[in-house]
């Protein structure tokens, strides 16, 4: 017969049994090692690693209670709690072997054994480390995995007092399950705050699964959130889970969420209220636990008005709201934005270092950026690659829009509000925080100009 890859311990106070025990399991497995002295186990853990360990549960100094080898026992898994531990008993002993499972042992075998029970129970205590060990290391690629993925999020730059803000909201939400809506353009940055949260969060060590709405075709929308049994529906060849299901104890992030059915936003609706999903072709519900975090670029309110959007639902993802201020909202956080990116930019192409120009910058603060800060990483990665000077010059950024400076993009979209909020920015900006010269500027009271500054968090 062919071995087993395993490396076996066995604690037993009784010459006879270690021997026996020792002189089969060596024909059968990579190696064994006896010990008579339960004290050494320390140390013999230290230095060397068992697959399965066959512990005694009455030694010398205790012949009849068992307490011993509770007391090993609990030394033996505090060392690796991964270890399989089987236990040698007598007949009368099974009750306390059974309790002992129960903390924490994998199984026992009574004296005198027949070795092909023997055989039978180290066979499987050495299939259950395996898959023990293969549970483990998937949980560490999984989370290796999760972090890779989430690296590139970690870079959330914003010194404006709109992003502060923001920030405070992050730090006071993220340990809650509140679900979360976030409201903002296209590039500004929805899923680093979606991130933030998970990251933040008592379910940071489990999955964070983000799923976009806008990308997935309407007839797969219920396949894709809630699974499907094979038959359900033509191309369905097997059972699939769906991403609801998937995200169970972690964070499910519905990016573009405005773009789901109204069909499907009663049942979203229901999975939030029950905590239970029915994959499609089903009729068994599943428990789900999941932190719901939505976004948005649409105007979610308009389309609640327009019956496009059930205000029911809205009530339940929109806890708490975020909303993020397009780039042309805070220019204050455009430089420190700019260089950051420049030096990831060199750092991933491997370039040397390079800085902007003033000129650079105020080039920039006269383009609207529609595409928000994604096309402000976009624009500097490629100035990056295309420049071989040190410095990054007007020259090396070409906006395919016309520019137009952030006052005229206001004034055009007659948004009052915006507006407003640019000239009082511009002006403390001008000024350098001078209240009463900024006030003056203009035409308000000091008491007005504090209005406006808590009203847009400047």
């Amino acid at each position: 017969m062919k071995k087993n890859s395993g490396k076996i311990l066995i604690v037993d106070d009784d010459a006879d049994v270690l021997q026996a025990a020792t002189l089969f399991l060596k024909q059968h497995v990579q190696s064994v090692r006896s010990e008579k002295n339960p004290a050494l186990i320390p140390q013999l853990l230290k230095d060397e690693a068992f697959d399965v360990i066959l512990l005694d549960m009455n030694f010398e100094r205790d012949v009849s209670s068992g307490q011993e080898g509770f007391f090993w026992l609990e030394k033996i898994l505090a060392v690796d709690p991964q270890a399989v531990v089987i236990l040698i008993t007598a007949y009368g002993d099974v009750d306390l072997a059974v309790r002992a499972i129960k903390e924490g042992a994998s199984d026992f075998v009574l004296k005198p054994w027949q070795n092909e029970k023997l055989l039978a129970t180290v066979s499987s205590a050495l299939q259950l480390r395996s898959s023990r060990f293969e549970t483990e290391n998937l949980r560490r690629r999984q989370q290796q995995l999760s972090a890779d993925m989430d690296h590139p999020f970690h870079d959330f730059v914003g010194a404006s007092a709109g992003m502060q803000q923001i920030f405070q909201t992050i730090a006071k939400v993220a340990a809650t399950d509140a679900n979360v809506l976030i409201i903002g353009e296209n590039g500004t940055g929805k899923e680093l705050v979606a991130r933030a949260l998970h990251r933040q969060s008592a379910r940071a060590n489990e999955i964070f699964l983000a799923v976009d709405m806008g990308g997935i075709s309407e007839t797969l929308f219920e396949s894709e959130l809630f699974g499907h049994v094979k038959g359900s529906f033509t191309d369905a060849r097997s059972d699939r889970i769906g991403r609801i299901e998937l995200a169970s104890g972690g964070t499910l992030f519905l990016d573009e969420v405005g773009n789901l059915p109204l069909g499907l936003q009663a049942k979203l609706l229901r999975v939030l209220e029950t905590r239970q999903i029915i994959r499609l072709g089903s009729n068994t519900p599943i428990q789900v636990d999941i932190r719901l975090i939505c976004a948005t670029n649409m105007p979610i309110a308009e389309l609640v008005n327009r019956k496009q959007f059930r205000q029911d639902l809205l009530y339940r993802v929109n806890t708490v709201e975020i909303h993020l201020p397009p780039l042309r909202e805070r220019y204050d956080d455009l430089k420190p934005l700019a260089e950051h990116f420049t030096k990831q930019a060199c750092r991933k192409y491997q370039k040397a270092a390079k800085t902007i120009s003033e000129a650079a910058l105020k080039k920039m603060v006269t383009y609207h950026w529609p595409g928000n800060i994604r096309e402000l990483k976009h624009a500097l990665e490629r100035a990056v690659i295309l420049s071989d000077a040190p410095v990054l010059q007007p020259s090396d950024f070409s906006f395919s829009h016309k520019l137009e400076s952030a006052e005229e993009l206001a004034f055009k979209d007659l948004n009052l509000e915006q507006a407003e909020a640019i000239l009082v920015r511009r002006a403390l900006s001008k000024y350098q925080g001078n209240i009463s010269q900024a006030a003056k500027e203009l035409g308000l009271t000091r008491a007005a100009l504090y209005r406006r500054l808590e009203k847009y968090g400047l």
